[in-house]
């Protein structure tokens, strides 16, 4: 795992895996996973997110994607973007993780690993006693750990439910095909990004599909050309005016 505490003005070259912090610590696990999947898959395929209960890594998280190019994309759009009331800090991760060491080759499994970073340590003191005196120990081994990634199998949904007629253009989105476990809060965050959101409804009665306000018809026209199609957990979103 990236190092919980990442080196302030340390130049980390670009790379597949986003660290992220100042993270909302009272937000379940689960739940901050699938938001921050729902608001970063619009840059690329996400290979896993990963976050942890544990005390020293609350309020971070990781997210790593199939290449570069689309965690740059991410980097660069989503740094200070408003998640769960707090603006969130990205950063390239120190190391690579176990899902990309895997695919490149590089990858050594955690008890090989911390028996060679054990030897290493050993060395380190042989050769030089007085700087392990000093407490100088080796540099975290930040592995990931192996956390279960998130579910390759493609949820169906809710069937969207074309209307007869289009409506036309006006203030408000018909959101279909949701996940069943799509949430206000991780809809008010992707629809958010878009200027004049007023407000988000969900239909606890016919779970898939959403109703999204805008303050004007020229704003829900943006957001629905930018999000027609994105896919959450699988999920490619379909979206339409509402008819009134």
């Amino acid at each position: 795992m990236a190092e919980v505490s990442q080196g302030q003005g340390e130049e980390i070259p670009p790379n597949m895996t986003l660290y992220i912090n100042n993270l909302n610590e009272k937000v379940k696990i689960d739940e901050l996973k699938k938001s921050l999947f729902a608001v970063f898959s619009q840059f690329g395929k996400i290979l896993d997110v990963l976050a942890f209960k544990t005390l020293k890594h609350k309020g971070q998280a990781w997210v790593i994607f199939e290449d570069v190019s689309s965690a740059t994309n991410g980097f660069r759009r989503m740094q200070g973007f408003r998640f769960y009331d707090k603006e969130m800090r990205i950063h390239y991760a120190k190391t690579k993780s176990d899902i990309i060491a895997k695919a490149d080759g590089t990858f050594v499994p955690r008890e090989k690993r911390k028996r060679h970073e054990e030897k290493g340590k050993k060395r380190k003191e042989q050769l030089d006693p007085n700087q392990a005196a000093a407490g100088l120990n080796p540099a975290y081994a930040g592995a990931y750990g192996a956390t279960p990634p998130l579910s390759q199998l493609p949820y169906l949904g809710a069937r969207p439910i074309v209307p007869d007629a289009p409506a036309p253009p006006n203030n408000i989105l018909f959101i279909q095909n949701l996940p069943h476990d799509a949430t206000t809060m991780m809809l008010q965050m992707l629809f958010n990004q878009y200027p004049g959101l007023k407000d988000v409804r969900m239909v606890e009665t016919k779970p898939g599909i959403a109703f999204v306000e805008y303050e004007n018809e020229m704003q829900s026209t943006v957001a629905m050309q930018a999000l027609q199609g994105f896919k959450m957990q699988q999920n490619q979103m379909l979206i339409t005016y509402a008819k009134k």
